[in-house]
């Protein structure tokens, strides 16, 4: 072996450790990097509207905030006659609405002291409701600024409504107790987490596919409505 390889070979080694351990701490970075993207979905399914960040979708949960499961009740008569919290999809089909929509609850669900919404979120309660509606420019013109634009999904309203808000509703329909299904891609309803006079109802707010106004009633406890949470 010549004196110049001599010499090269620590040289070489001392490169190619130098090298393995820019490996490794790239390793750990690029590690520590995916950890945190993946904690950015947790903020991006929230939309600031005014002093409130809503959620973009539709709740879409079959837990309470506890790990209890919430029944899906697809049996007509039986919903009906329920007292406790269940959930649905449109139709009882999960395969064509759960992804767009969402879930449907009933009251119980919403009302239910386990918590419907996740950890660090609440069901909008009426007041925020009026409140966002507030800063859209009043209940009479707020829809145009929140529904999704075009027909993708609602039939209408696609030449003036905006959705410049960000609040992107959809028109999920609803379940009208044990009278089945109606009102997909032309009504947007959602429980509130107000109680109503009604006894053992809630306050629900809506929008339907021809008009702009965004409107809200009290209704019994086993209507079937999607749901939208705020966060804390």
């Amino acid at each position: 072996m010549t004196i110049m390889k001599k010499l090269l070979l620590p040289l070489l080694a001392i490169l190619l450790v130098g090298k393995a351990l820019a490996q490794v701490k790239h390793r750990a970075i690029t590690k520590r990097v995916t950890h945190s993207v993946v904690k950015i979905p947790v903020d991006s399914l929230g939309i600031k509207i005014g002093d409130m960040t809503w959620m973009k979708k539709n709740l879409n949960v079959s837990s309470y905030r506890n790990g209890d499961p919430i029944p899906n009740v697809t049996d007509m008569a039986r919903w009906d006659t329920l007292t406790t919290g269940a959930y649905c999809y449109y139709d009882n089909d999960a395969a064509t609405y759960a992804s767009v929509y969402g879930k449907l609850y009933n009251w119980y669900a919403v009302n239910d002291p386990r918590g419907l919404a996740p950890m660090g979120w609440h069901v909008a309660s009426d007041k925020e409701w009026f409140r966002v509606a507030d800063f859209l420019g009043g209940d009479k013109i707020a829809g145009l600024r929140m529904m999704e634009k075009g027909h993708a999904h609602w039939h209408g309203l696609d030449s003036i409504a905006t959705n410049s808000s960000g609040f992107t509703a959809l028109p999920g329909g609803y379940r009208d107790g044990s009278r089945g299904f109606t009102g997909v891609r032309e009504w947007a309803f959602w429980w509130t987490s107000t109680k109503t006079e009604v006894p053992g109802g809630g306050i629900f707010r809506d929008l339907l596919f021809d008009e702009s106004r965004l409107d809200g009633d009290g209704i019994e406890a086993y209507q079937g409505y999607s749901v939208r949470c705020v966060k804390d």
